[in-house]
């Protein structure tokens, strides 16, 4: 699959898609929290743009509104991101866990919850071999 590049901005709204499925502009305009709603013409700008990079595609017309629906998939989307942020870290998890852990962002607590919850310990607990 082709990476799709997204501003932040876009991203959101791609969000909003996977949560709602098929959707018109308004219905995901509707759907934003109050704090985030912009104006119908600035989703319905990011919505055309996210068409255009094959984010979204359009699925039918109900009188004048077009519905949308996801064309990429979010698992799929999230890795690649991840991959980015890992290529600015030289490849490095443990150099994007120490910045994390040096912002703040990521507690050692919760490095803690994340093993406890990892597959691989998972499996080994069962007796079986992790494949994570």
């Amino acid at each position: 699959m082709k990476r799709v590049r997204l501003s932040t901005a876009e991203a959101r709204i791609l969000e909003q898609y996977w949560k709602l499925g098929t959707a018109s502009v308004r219905e995901i305009l509707d759907s934003l929290p109050e704090d985030e709603r912009v104006a119908y013409t600035t989703v319905q700008t990011l919505v055309y743009r996210l068409e255009q990079k094959g984010a979204l595609r359009r699925v039918r017309k109900i009188g004048n509104a077009q519905l949308f629906e996801p064309a990429i998939d979010q698992r799929e989307f999230r890795t690649g991101l991840v991959r980015d942020l890992l290529e600015l870290f030289g490849g490095s998890p443990k150099l994007l866990v120490s910045n994390l852990l040096e912002t703040g962002t990521i507690t050692l607590k919760d490095l803690k919850a994340l093993q406890e919850a990892s597959p691989r310990k998972a499996a080994r607990q069962r007796g079986g071999k992790g494949h994570a």
